[in-house]
């Protein structure tokens, strides 16, 4: 019998599922006691369903309950319990006591097992970006009570066909929620704008800042005004530095390091204390451990964690009090990206592409732009992921990159030029920034009087985690074709699930870079 089991990730174990320990560091009692979280929320959903139009107490347990069993989130057992019991107490409360545990989740004929695979990671993903449109005040009705609908289907029979059309609905619904996550960054912090990050390191005391949570970083930079302390953003952070609001900040200082999967190389021995705002946190090493933060639905044994008041204020005083004491690093640091640049470029979210809309279909029209490209995604430790770095380096001049997520470090930080003014790479955000270049193809598409698929766009996607999968299958349900997936193809499609996704929307697992922009491109 298997200590446990997980293949929610890219990088499960031997490309079919951990059985012993997960790859990421989750350890056995830790997976089972998340898969008991989703199962008491599944009983929770089912009692709200039962019992009437779900309050708000229950729809973000929904939520951030799906949120804490992400990849990388929370590997802290003691919290993850305390929500389980929270869980079960509202399900009691709202006489759900007789809703018993659902059927094992990772059991079953093998496509409906994939298939409740498929809608439950979704879920995971959309909960993420629900949580913080929430903490910045946005809610959306038919988002917050998809988790109830989504919840209760997977403890239900369906066939193949209906998991199926289940899926494609959640791919809208989860569409409206990153409108919801687009407009509440948007309107909390501003249009993103074009902006140049640096990535050496300022003399003197630092404070970095992983994850993705806006609010959190906006709450820190209040905090360290005049205090002599420069913040970095790290990984997903980095599109931080686009929103006007964020950069008023002059001790927004940079970012540090790369993709989140290098961090316990690059924090080694870090003389600042690291904040961990989300995903995607790993085990910290003992040389940078003592001064690892975490918040909201992040946590690891031993790591100190800064909770919220009613009121969504976070106190930062002790990570705030520990950036003096280590005081930084004594010289300014010279860092760079992994191939070997200083500066990156963000802030092109579809305010700013679209504002410069008119020379881009002017350059599509006269041939100077011959093909786009979207490469982007989730990045991890694969060694096929280097096949991102060499697409992009071998895409022919007269091609533009849009990129998105933390994928975009394996090349963000390369000089491609420019055509006609326009950068050659165009980093729109965060993952849930897939909002953004949704907006411009279908911004483009009008333009042209064609549909996204005649566009001469290609979508090269890199997943690694849940947010990835709710991400493709919201493109899916657009009707979006031809799109590349790797490093490798996710261990919960089965094979029927998998040749169901290449026949109806061409869906291709990556090859070679050069062989797949022969094929995109009509060469050879």
């Amino acid at each position: 019998m298997p200590d446990m089991f997980c293949f929610q990730c890219q990088q499960t174990a031997g490309g079919k599922g951990c059985t012993q320990v997960g790859v990421c560091g989750k350890q056995p009692d830790t997976a089972l006691l998340q898969d008991g979280l989703v199962q008491a929320l599944i009983c929770l959903a089912q009692a709200a369903q039962a019992a009437g139009p779900a309050d708000g107490e229950t729809l973000r347990l929904l939520a951030d309950g799906l949120f804490t069993t992400l990849t990388n989130v929370n590997f802290d057992n003691t919290a993850i319990r305390d929500f389980t019991r929270r869980a079960e107490d509202k399900t009691a409360q709202l006489g759900g006591r007789s809703f018993g545990r659902p059927f094992p989740l990772w059991k079953g004929e093998t496509d409906i097992v994939s298939l409740r695979s498929t809608l439950l990671f979704g879920m995971k993903g959309m909960a993420a970006y629900a949580h913080h449109a929430a903490r910045l005040g946005y809610d959306d009705p038919e988002v917050s009570g998809w988790f109830v609908r989504g919840l209760c289907a997977l403890a239900q029979e369906h066939t193949v066909e209906e998991w199926l059309a289940l899926i494609m609905e959640f791919g809208q619904v989860n569409l409206k929620c990153m409108a919801l996550l687009d407009r509440a960054n948007t309107e909390s912090f501003g249009t993103p704008e074009p902006t140049r990050v640096n990535v050496d390191v300022k003399a003197g005391p630092f404070i970095v800042v992983s994850g993705h949570d806006l609010k959190d970083l906006y709450q820190l930079l209040e905090q360290t005004q005049g205090r002599g302390i420069n913040v970095y953003t790290h990984s997903e952070m980095l599109p931080a530095h686009g929103y006007p609001k964020l950069k008023q900040f002059p001790h927004l200082a940079g970012n540090f390091g790369t993709a989140w999967q290098n961090q316990q190389k690059e924090f080694q021995d870090l003389p600042a204390p690291v904040l961990f705002t989300t995903n995607c946190i790993m085990p910290p090493r003992p040389s940078y451990a003592d001064r690892v933060y975490t918040t909201s639905v992040v946590g690891f044994p031993g790591l100190r964690h800064i909770p919220a008041d009613e009121q969504g204020h976070k106190d930062f005083s002790p990570i705030i009090e520990q950036a003096l004491l280590l005081g930084g690093y004594a010289h300014d640091r010279s860092m760079s990206g992994i191939n070997g640049g200083h500066m990156l470029t963000t802030g092109f979210a579809h305010g700013a592409v679209l504002a410069r809309a008119e020379p881009l279909i002017a350059a599509i029209k006269s041939g100077a732009v011959k093909h786009i490209f979207l490469v982007g995604g989730c990045d991890g430790a694969h060694p096929g992921r280097n096949y991102y770095t060499d697409f992009v380096k071998h895409a022919p001049m007269d091609t533009l990159i849009l990129t998105l997520a933390c994928g975009k470090y394996r090349f963000n930080d390369l000089d491609l030029g420019e055509i006609g003014g326009i950068p050659r790479i165009l980093d729109m955000g965060q993952c849930n920034d897939a909002y953004s270049a949704v907006k411009v193809a279908l911004a483009l598409a009008d333009a042209f009087g064609c549909t996204v698929n005649d566009l001469p766009l290609t979508l090269v996607l890199s997943w690694y985690e849940q947010k990835a999968v709710c991400i493709l299958l919201t493109l899916l349900s657009l009707g979006i074709k031809n799109m590349y997936l790797g490093p490798t193809m996710p261990a919960f499609l089965s094979e029927s699930v998998v040749k169901v996704l290449v026949d109806t929307y061409g869906l291709r697992p990556v090859t070679a870079p050069q062989q797949d922009l022969d094929a995109i491109l009509g060469r050879g």
